[in-house]
């Protein structure tokens, strides 16, 4: 089964900014209260404070953190910078010289504020959920996709790679469809099953099947053409 199923959008907006968030959006993943305040004030300096502020609104807001902070739009550095008391937001620069500082403060995040790996048992969890939804609908992949995605986010499971989770989809609607021709095809009897293949051998005069044969319209438009295409 294909796993490049992604539209475009997806692809672009998954653990991505697309634009300049709204105002709903900068208060509802960018807010921060007193104690939001009290954990960023434990790192030292203007450029680590507002860095670890943004990585606590990515991961809100994304489902991610971010490896280069030149991503995040001006609006938001701006929203953040002024709740810390920053003025000078050109600090951050400073703040990404250091790689090993993000990973630490991805680490504080994850630990405070509990966000977790895609890993056991939430892995099982979605697969499961996936499998659900596979077996009582027929739902597109790209609506999977943004199902899982949605449920990441709501459980606080820092995303994958996209293509960890197309590649899960795409195995799991694998797994729910030859379950579901399985139990077709013990749904006819033998008697039936016999018919069904003799349907699909060439006949003793054509090359074709008799499927095939079956499935061939009238050659001349007739009422006598259109009663034996009836009879067939």
């Amino acid at each position: 089964m294909p796993v490049d199923f992604l539209t475009t959008e997806q692809t672009e907006s998954y653990g991505r900014f697309t634009g300049e968030p709204d105002e709903l959006q900068l208060a509802r993943y960018f807010h921060l209260d007193e104690a939001d305040k009290e954990f960023i004030g434990k790192s030292r300096g203007d450029h680590n404070r507002l860095g670890i502020a943004l990585q606590i609104g990515c991961v809100r807001f994304l489902g991610t953190f971010l490896t280069d902070m030149n991503h995040i739009p001006s609006g938001v550095r701006h929203f953040t910078a002024r709740q810390l008391g920053i003025r000078d937001i050109t600090v951050l620069a400073e703040y990404g010289q250091r790689e090993n500082t993000r990973r630490e403060h991805a680490a504080l995040i994850r630990q405070h504020y509990q966000y977790r790996e895609f890993a056991w048992p939430w892995t099982f969890r979605l697969t499961r959920l996936l499998y659900t939804r596979s077996w009582i609908s027929n739902e597109r992949p790209g609506l999977l996709f943004d199902l899982a995605t949605g449920w990441l986010m709501q459980h606080r499971i820092i995303l994958p790679g996209a293509t960890t989770l197309t590649r899960l989809i795409s195995e799991v609607r694998e797994k729910a469809t030859l379950r579901l021709w399985n139990k077709l095809a013990l749904i006819p009897s033998a008697e039936q099953r016999s018919q069904l293949e003799m349907l699909l051998g060439p006949t003793d005069c054509s090359r074709l099947s008799l499927l095939e044969s079956l499935k061939k319209g009238p050659v001349t438009i007739s009422g006598p053409a259109f009663n034996e295409a009836i009879e067939r």
